[in-house]
């Protein structure tokens, strides 16, 4: 025991002891000057604002600031937006991001996805607007026939052709209405007749 407390008073363990913290010293300053290439460390690039561009010119951006993309899936139609733009993107422009980052964008779609019209004949005009506006369909208007079901729904139009159930319309069709007025079909010209 006495031996080894010797030794690590001795000058060869002393030398060997400081050779090898700088050694590490000079490892880490290495490795931290590699790191720091290799990921650009501090190195920033800033992401642009893709909002409301095309498909092409969203491409174009990306590339010239040395960033990537991937389209997701397209979101609903955004009527706000033009067919076909960039709607959102993550991260969002403005932000700092290292290059060659992968930007995230959602396309605009080319319209409303199409919506089935539900079965509506037979029913009442407050139900049919409920059931209409479920699936994402408008009412635009409620015209009247002779018919005896008072507000009983006996047509569906869509600019002005009769449809039916189960047809396929784009979200956000706005839908007219064809119902009874609570007469009986031809009742009024009878009464006109006699008079």
């Amino acid at each position: 025991m006495k031996d080894f407390i010797k030794f690590l008073g001795s000058r060869t363990f002393l030398i060997n002891l400081g050779l090898a913290a700088v050694s590490v010293v000079l490892l880490t300053i290495l490795a931290m000057q590699w790191l720091r290439s290799s990921t650009n460390h501090g190195e920033y690039v800033e992401v642009p604002d893709l909002s409301r561009l095309s498909v092409t010119e969203m491409r174009k951006k990306i590339e010239e600031a040395g960033l990537r993309y991937e389209v997701m899936d397209s979101a609903n139609f955004n009527p706000d937006y033009p067919r076909f733009s960039i709607i959102e993107q993550t991260p969002k422009g403005g932000n700092k991001v290292k290059e060659n980052r992968k930007i995230y964008v959602t396309v605009n779609p080319s319209g409303y996805k199409k919506v089935s019209v539900p079965n509506i004949i037979q029913v009442t005009q407050r139900n049919a607007e409920s059931m209409l506006r479920a699936v994402g369909l408008e009412v635009e208007r409620v015209t009247y026939i002779d018919q005896l079901g008072k507000n009983m729904v006996y047509y569906i139009k869509h600019k002005g052709k009769q449809v039916k159930p189960g047809d396929k319309l784009p979200k956000k069709s706005e839908i007219e209405l064809v119902c009874g007025n609570g007469t009986i079909p031809g009742s009024a010209r009878v009464q006109s007749d006699s008079e």
